[in-house]
């Protein structure tokens, strides 16, 4: 393989054939499940689906053999499943991607917005274009780039699924349904996760879970006069902020609840002071602290693992409170608080969402009613298992050839539930999850933007390990 050749072909494909339809997808508002609940009725997500197979369809015509549909399970988000036969059939590499998005956030810049696509520099704003509607788009172009070079490589499985941001409750149905068509992967490929920074490849090694659900707690029917019941009717806000208190040291952001820690594997331990000694101050330096807002601690290393392996409380939502401007002297009825606790890569969700329940549901203070809902909103982490040598090589090789420097390491915060499921059907596959989530691109929040030279160099470096995939049995 000639690098430069597979460089050049790829930079070009990305500014001639990706760029125009991803500026395209980032116009529509296709809002996962859990965001948008008539998303079939509102049609944004067959917007994204048509889109992206329109696009598809003649590069999949470049490959003899490939097939391209779209599955439909009742009641379920499509999924676009792609096969791409190789030079050697018995066996796969599955890449993997997601075309919903998270909802719009305010905040955005003026002139910006979620669903406005704008181009500065060298990067492009909008939701979704970078978490993670790229994905189908630099699989296309890895693959390509392979086959003008006449590069082999094992058969290729595409799926993009539209359930990522909900939880992927659809996908378990799906891959049961597929699991013929799938085959027995050898390698995943992920491109739904973040970098450090921009200067070389990062590879995830863990996940974090989520242990989501609503808090509701009622004193009364309906609201009173604040001046007549204060100091009789407890506030269910205080109630509420009592109760978070068993989950949480409010003081120093700590969890309590000893059922949501598990002991941190020391080479994970290792990896993470080696993260923050690569990144120093941007370990923290990347998140927009207002004002004078401090870290939650000073040791970068700790930093590292606080957001990768140990539980955290985050409040996301609120419901039975009036917008400031619009709040009578009222003692509300109730107080009804979203709450999302990350769990550790390797805890058990449901086991997690019990012990929340229980902790926050047991003897309420002055008999209130007291409700912990979780619904679907237990997903378990997950742990990569220990890297082949032809892999830990390849990764290495297709960073420095890429990026110019060698592979760095770090868990994320966030969950990819589709890992965790492919980890237990395929206890023998090996996992490669990157992707283009650096410094300030704030997925999920407003301004988020994709960094396109790395978009650009992680195809590069999809495209080169798909290569040392298959050469590995040739050696």
């Amino acid at each position: 393989m000639n690098p430069d050749q597979l460089k050049t072909f790829i930079g070009s494909f990305w500014d001639d054939q990706i760029l125009p339809s991803l500026t395209e997808y980032i116009r529509i508002p296709n809002k996962s499940p859990s965001f948008d609940p008539k998303w079939e009725e509102n049609g944004y997500m067959e917007q994204a689906v048509t889109l992206m197979t329109d696009w598809a369809r003649p590069h999949v015509a470049a490959f003899a053999g490939a097939t391209m549909e779209v599955v439909r399970l009742p009641g379920r988000t499509p999924l676009i499943f792609i096969e791409i036969p190789g030079d050697d059939n018995d066996d796969t590499v599955l890449l993997y991607g997601h075309l919903d998005k998270q909802p719009e956030m305010k905040g955005w810049a003026e002139g910006m917005g979620p669903w406005i696509p704008v181009r500065k520099d060298d990067k492009l704003y909008g939701r979704g274009g970078a978490d993670d509607g790229y994905a189908i788009y630099a699989c296309f172009a890895a693959l390509l780039a392979l086959q003008e070079q006449k590069v082999p490589r094992a058969r290729c499985v595409i799926m993009i699924e539209g359930c990522e941001e909900s939880g992927s409750y659809d996908l378990p149905f799906y891959v049961d349904h597929l699991l013929d068509r799938i085959g027995d992967p050898s390698l995943v490929v992920c491109l739904d996760s973040g970098c450090g920074d921009w200067d070389r490849m990062w590879l995830t090694t863990s996940l974090r879970g989520i242990a989501a659900g609503t808090l509701k707690v009622t004193v009364l029917n309906e609201g009173v006069h604040s001046g007549d019941a204060s100091g009789i009717v407890p506030s269910s806000f205080r109630i509420t902020r009592a109760l978070l208190t068993r989950l949480e040291d409010e003081a120093t952001g700590e969890m309590k609840l000893p059922e949501l820690f598990v002991q941190i594997p020391p080479q994970r331990i290792a990896q993470a002071s080696e993260a923050a000694r690569v990144l120093g101050d941007e370990v923290y330096r990347k998140f927009p602290f207002a004002g004078t807002t401090k870290p939650m601690v000073d040791d970068l290393g700790q930093m590292v693992l606080n957001r990768t392996w140990r539980p955290q409380l985050a409040t996301v939502g609120m419901a039975g409170y009036p917008e400031p401007v619009d709040a009578g002297n009222v003692l509300l009825p109730y107080t009804e608080a979203k709450i999302s606790v990350r769990t550790p890569p390797t805890l058990d969700a449901k086991e997690a969402v019990k012990a929340i329940k229980k902790a926050l549901e047991s003897d309420p203070p002055y008999g209130a009613t007291v409700e912990f809902d979780a619904g679907e909103g237990g997903q378990s982490g997950w742990h990569a298992p220990p890297l082949a040598p032809w892999l830990e090589k390849a990764v290495n090789d297709a960073s420095q050839e890429a990026f110019g420097e060698p592979v760095a390491y770090m868990g994320e915060g966030g969950t990819i539930p589709f890992m965790g499921m492919l980890g237990d059907k395929f206890p023998k596959t090996q996992f490669v999850i990157t992707g283009v989530l650096g410094p300030h691109s704030n997925a999920h929040g407003p301004n988020e933007f994709l960094h396109i030279p790395t978009g650009k160099k992680v195809t590069v470096a999809t495209a080169l390990m798909i290569a040392a995939h298959y050469a590995r049995k040739k050696k």
